[in-house]
């Protein structure tokens, strides 16, 4: 494939929020497409003590060019003081999928 594609995940505080959060990043064409997991159990430290919270993960499968814009776009949205986005390279996969990916993006 001559495009770079990555996945970028971010996690918040309940379904509408994540949904909001995905549904921005398609819309925006920043995101091909937006996965949802949750709820899930989050076990982390803030503010010198170990907190645990339910949370749902935004999953955003999206080409490299766009990860910078996109990673602005969920900070901005986000409701955390400190919002966790990760962006992780995909080095592989179905090369119908991520020819789809990056025409969704433009």
């Amino acid at each position: 494939m001559s495009h770079e594609h990555v996945v970028v995940v971010t996690t918040t505080d309940s379904e509408d929020a994540a949904r909001t959060l995905a549904a921005a990043a398609v819309e925006e064409r920043l995101g091909a497409c937006a996965q949802i997991v949750g709820p899930i159990t989050s076990v982390y430290r803030w503010e010198g003590a170990i907190e645990t919270d339910t949370e749902w993960r935004v999953e955003v499968k999206t080409a490299a060019d766009r990860a910078d814009s996109l990673v602005a776009l969920l900070t901005e949205r986000h409701t955390y003081d400190v919002p966790e986005v990760i962006v992780t390279p995909v080095t592989g996969g179905h090369a119908d999928y991520l020819s789809w990916l990056v025409d969704e993006t433009r």
